[in-house]
């Protein structure tokens, strides 16, 4: 279930296929999302190595709907080291 979002750029009016890009599995409840958070879960999503890459899809394919990128244990790993 991959989802091809588009997100305006707010500040130059481009289109930005972000989540094209990753080419990782993207939970639908993404695109309900701001832009702001969206471009968050994109960074966290874009700096995975591949071993990381892996679990992510595990996880996501194993939790199915339940999933939540903000409740994983990688995400609020990533979020407490940007702080």
């Amino acid at each position: 279930m991959f989802i091809k979002k588009q997100l305006t750029n707010n500040y130059s009016g481009i289109i930005i296929n972000m989540f094209d890009d990753l080419n990782l599995p993207i939970p639908e409840v993404i695109h309900t999302l701001s832009n702001e958070k969206q471009k968050e879960i994109y960074d966290y999503l874009s700096q995975l190595d591949e071993h990381k890459r892996q679990a992510y899809k595990i996880a996501f394919h194993h939790l199915g709907t339940s999933f939540s990128i903000y409740k994983s244990n990688g995400y609020k790993e990533w979020k407490n080291d940007k702080k």
